[in-house]
């Protein structure tokens, strides 16, 4: 049996894979958060993982009030950077696989084609730089994997989702930028995938590196909301803003769209949709 550490449990995605874990019985999820490990402090995270005999590290936790980052830089650091490198380290002490979550805000969004995963990167907010340390930090050690991803939602935690829902019960208009474009990410579809990684490499090998992965498709946050609106039969009218009026402390990416290729080739998994995926973590919504 192998010996699984999740981090940042009670997150969107954490949340998802213990929802997922219970179809796995022969591996052993250890979830943990803050309150019961703190990865930002070596010591206590190595005397964990000698008590846990640890196979597998996968990293949820992490810090993503964007545009709080701008003010809470060492807060920041400390959680997307710091706390990864204390996790390598272990991960490496076990010769343990570490998996990291990472985000396309180490993009600039200035392409106008899918960010593939050799395309420079060139953060330009604490946020974006922050995880892109987290990176550099996992990928020290050689049986690393970072995923990269995007728009993350549930049908737990606060996010977009939950927010166009929310206001659009009780206003008559929402305001949503149009000018930004990326796609939407199923933190239940990115759950599954992480966990059929795992499985890949107990069948193979390990496959260290950088992966990029999303929903497939592309939207703005204009037609996201929409969708979001119409399948609720909301009657708040969605009206598309650009980015100046909406005023913001961090500059994100107008354009943040991934391409899945090397991930769904190495691994042999196939992505759906975004608003397939939309569409039913909208019912689960529905009836909760």
């Amino acid at each position: 049996m192998i010996n699984i550490l999740i981090t940042g449990a009670y997150g969107q995605l954490g949340s998802q894979i213990k929802s997922l874990s219970t179809g796995y019985l022969n591996w052993n999820f250890i979830f943990t958060d803050a309150d019961t490990l703190d990865i930002t402090n070596l010591d206590a995270l190595d005397k964990f993982s000698n008590q846990k005999n640890i196979n597998y590290i996968i990293n949820c936790a992490a810090y993503t009030a964007v545009d709080k980052a701008e003010t809470d830089i060492v807060n920041a650091e400390k959680i997307n950077s710091d706390a990864v490198s204390n996790l390598r380290i272990v991960a490496e002490k076990k010769h343990a696989v570490l998996i990291h979550v990472s985000t396309d805000y180490v993009f600039d969004g200035n392409a106008y084609v899918p960010y593939n995963e050799e395309h420079p990167v060139n953060p330009t907010s604490v946020y974006g730089k922050t995880k892109y340390k987290g990176e550099v930090e996992a990928l020290k050690y050689n049986k690393s994997i970072v995923v990269r991803t995007s728009w993350l939602y549930s049908s737990t935690g606060n996010n977009f989702v939950k927010t166009m829902l929310r206001l659009g019960a009780e206003r008559d208009e929402l305001r949503v930028i149009f000018d930004q474009v990326g796609t939407p990410t199923n933190a239940e579809d990115l759950a599954k995938t992480l966990l059929e990684i795992v499985d890949f490499t107990e069948k193979n090998s390990v496959k260290p590196g950088v992966y990029h992965f999303s929903n497939e498709g592309v939207c703005s946050w204009y037609d996201f909301a929409t969708e979001i609106i119409m399948f609720a039969k909301l009657k708040a009218k969605v009206i598309p803003i650009e980015s100046k009026d909406f005023p913001s402390p961090v500059k994100r990416p107008f354009y943040s769209v991934l391409n899945k290729g090397k991930i769904k080739e190495t691994f042999k998994i196939s992505i759906p949709y975004w608003k397939t995926s939309l569409y039913k973590c909208l019912t689960e919504l529905n009836n909760l």
